[in-house]
C-alpha cells in the first residue's frame, strides 16, 4: 500500500494524481516547485520500478516539465531525483527564473521557505487546470 513519506506530507501540498505519480507542490512560494511521487510502496530508486512504470515516470515528468515551462515562463527547468533526505522515490520538477532568489544556485537550503497563501495556491491551481491533461485528477481540495 502506497503511503506518502511524512516529510513530503509536512513540506508539500497534495495537488492530485497522474496515472502513476502523486503531484505535490512544495510549500515555498518563491519557486513553482513540484514533486512527482510514484504511488508504489517501498521504492527508493528509479531502477526499482518495472520497465512500464519507469517509462510512465519519464512521460509524466517530461510532460509536467514541458507544461510548467510554458505556463510559468521558465528560463530553465530543474528536474532531479535525489532522495538523500527523503528516501521515497520522488522527482523534483522546479521552474527556475533568472530573477529567483537562488539563481543560478540550487534551490535546496538557500533560505527559509516562504509558505504559500491560500490566494497563491489558488493561482497555481488555476494555471494547472488550464494545462494538465485528462490523465490528471485533481485532489478533493488543497488546504494551506
Amino acid at each position: 500500500m502506497f503511503v506518502l513519506d511524512s516529510r513530503l506530507q509536512q513540506d508539500c501540498l497534495v495537488l492530485g494524481d497522474f496515472p502513476l505519480c502523486r503531484l505535490l507542490l512544495m510549500n515555498d512560494a518563491r519557486y513553482p516547485w513540484f514533486i512527482l511521487v510514484p504511488r508504489r510502496e517501498e521504492v527508493s530508486e528509479i531502477f526499482q520500478l518495472d520497465a512500464a512504470d519507469q517509462a510512465l515516470l519519464w512521460r509524466e515528468t517530461t510532460m509536467l516539465a514541458e507544461v510548467l515551462k510554458d505556463s510559468f515562463a521558465a528560463d530553465k527547468m530543474n528536474v532531479a531525483a535525489l532522495g538523500n533526505v527523503v528516501g521515497q522515490l520522488h522527482m523534483h520538477v522546479i521552474v527556475r527564473k533568472r530573477q529567483d532568489p537562488a539563481w543560478p544556485a540550487p534551490v535546496w537550503g538557500h533560505s527559509p521557505a516562504q509558505v504559500y497563501t491560500a490566494e497563491q495556491v489558488a493561482a497555481v491551481l488555476e494555471r494547472l487546470r488550464l494545462v494538465l491533461t485528462d490523465d490528471f485528477r485533481f485532489g478533493d481540495g488543497v488546504s494551506v
